[in-house]
């Protein structure tokens, strides 16, 4: 799939000297984090507590620390080591946003009894996966399939619904509806098919309470549909709390920043690379490849900072062709090339430690603290 060309300039992104720094490398810009949760604020009208940040693109306690120092403290994860780096990191409610057990309901249990001044909660689509959270600190949310069909309960079953916040009890906390599959279409087009998606949702909300059954809170709307999130105006005025939980904006990508380009939107992360071959005569290849920028998003994998008019190709484990058009000078073996991922999230999971960089210096290495997965034999120790 060809993308359209997307100019990123290098101005404010150049390291002044990159002696010493071992490639490929994720760097990590604090004051253009700063500016995107701004940025994110204001689209929020300002108030912390209508988003809940998913923290798989963070992933960083540093990165966190920024947020929680904007006021920010209702988190949104995928793993449990997410979970405990949320916990870490002054998180005060902390949703992890999948149905676990066994060993992993075990695990989010035990980290509730370690941090009891977090709230944390988990998903449930099914009766037979309520019972592990019973005499725990853990609350619940139902999650209710958006038409991305990758989980929860179909809207049309609100009688199913109604049933599990029942039996759930005290530990019922709200809905979970995430429509990560409204991505592509223009703003217009993204905020009338993400506002049907809601009239959906907001008619099993009404069920719910009409059964007697309080609904605290609502979580919607991924990275592309957070602007329709908090311009539907039927999550205004509710008993619930409604919250929106993009994270991809902490950092951005390609495609989050064509999404929302209406906004002051600003890359935050990029990958350092060397030109290690000219193997063809309009060809290089960097030390990228898909063990560094992820390729799960497609090809090209990113954009060159700088030179939109390099064609990136598609990445091998370490090696990531480019293509030089006729017009463009041919980088040299051993320049730099900064790479703006076309799916970031996936990409920073890729690093141990990310270089932080202010004013074209490199001020500190933080730990990719959220990185992969704990070890599964966590609780035998």
């Amino acid at each position: 799939m060809k993308l359209p060309d997307m100019s990123v300039s290098l101005t404010g992104y150049a390291l002044a000297n990159t002696d010493g720094i071992v490639t490929p490398a994720l760097l990590i810009y604090p004051d253009a984090v700063d500016s995107n949760i701004r940025t994110t604020l204001g689209i929020v009208g300002n108030d912390p507590e209508r988003w809940r940040p998913h923290i798989k693109t963070a992933k960083l306690g540093a990165v966190i620390a920024q947020m929680t120092g904007q006021g920010i403290r209702n988190f949104k994860c995928a793993t449990t080591l997410e979970l405990l780096t949320a916990c870490q990191s002054g998180a005060a409610d902390v949703l992890l946003a999948l149905a676990v057990s066994g060993g992993n309901a075990r695990r989010v249990a035990e980290i509730a009894e370690r941090f009891p001044g977090t709230r944390i909660s988990v998903l449930v689509e099914s009766a037979a996966q309520t019972a592990v959270w019973r005499g725990t600190r853990v609350g619940v949310f139902i999650d209710v399939n958006s038409g991305m069909n990758r989980t929860g309960i179909s809207d049309e079953r609100a009688a199913d619904v109604i049933q599990l916040a029942r039996d759930l009890g005290p530990a019922f906390r709200g809905l979970h509806w995430y429509d990560g599959h409204i991505s592509n279409a223009s703003p217009a087009e993204r905020e009338k098919q993400a506002h049907e998606g809601y009239a959906r949702l907001l008619a099993v909300v009404h069920a719910v309470e009409a059964a007697g059954v309080p609904v605290e809170e609502v979580i919607t709307s991924g990275t592309p549909a957070t602007a329709a999130g908090i311009s539907y105006p039927g999550f205004a005025g509710g008993k619930f709390r409604h919250r929106v939980s993009p994270g991809t904006v902490v950092y951005n990508d390609m495609s989050s920043l064509r999404q929302l380009e209406a906004f002051d939107y600003q890359p935050a992360a990029l990958v350092l690379a060397t030109v290690i071959s000219h193997p063809l005569d309009r060809q290089i290849t960097c030390d990228a490849g898909h063990k560094s920028v992820s390729a799960d998003a497609g090809v090209p994998t990113c954009t060159v900072a700088g030179h939109p008019e390099y064609q990136p190709r598609k990445p091998s484990e370490e090696h990531l062709p480019i293509e030089i058009p006729a017009d463009a000078e041919i980088p040299a073996i051993g320049s730099k090339l900064y790479l703006l991922p076309r799916h970031v999230c996936p990409t920073v999971n890729n690093f141990d430690q990310a270089l932080m960089v202010r004013g074209g210096r490199v001020v500190g290495v933080e730990p990719v603290t959220a990185r992969g997965h704990e070890n599964p034999l966590v609780l035998t120790r």
